[in-house]
């Protein structure tokens, strides 16, 4: 399930942005967490399941009609089970009605293979 970011959040947030290439360093996880925090435009969201924070994803919204995925982190324990996909997908929807939903350069890779993957799926039922 996607949840907001909240305060109390921050370091299970922090962590799992810090495995974002870009994250690594402690001063630019600071900043990222302090603009999703005060930025209007900036909106984390974590995935929850059970009562673990398994995965976060970042939607920065331009203007009236983007909304950019530009953070996207699965806890390493628990990747390759769909996570990903799922937040992906959930951010779509959550988005769709009024956004065109695109992703930063960096997510490009993954949010193909979301697409295809869930292209895939379709294609087996």
């Amino acid at each position: 399930m996607l949840i907001r970011f909240k305060k109390n959040l921050e370091k299970i947030a922090m962590g799992l942005l810090s495995f974002m290439p870009d994250e690594k360093d402690v001063k630019k996880l600071q900043q990222t967490i302090k603009e999703y925090e005060t930025n209007p435009d900036w909106h984390l969201y974590l995935w929850k399941e059970d009562d673990d924070v398994l995965g976060a994803i970042g939607v920065r919204v331009e203007g009236e009609v983007n909304a950019v995925i530009q953070h996207i982190s699965v806890n390493p324990s628990h990747r390759n089970i769909g996570i990903g996909r799922k937040m992906v997908n959930e951010v779509e929807r959550l988005y769709q009605d009024q956004y065109s939903v695109s992703t930063t350069e960096e997510i490009l890779d993954f949010y193909q293979k979301c697409d295809k993957s869930a292209e895939e799926v379709k294609n087996d039922e």
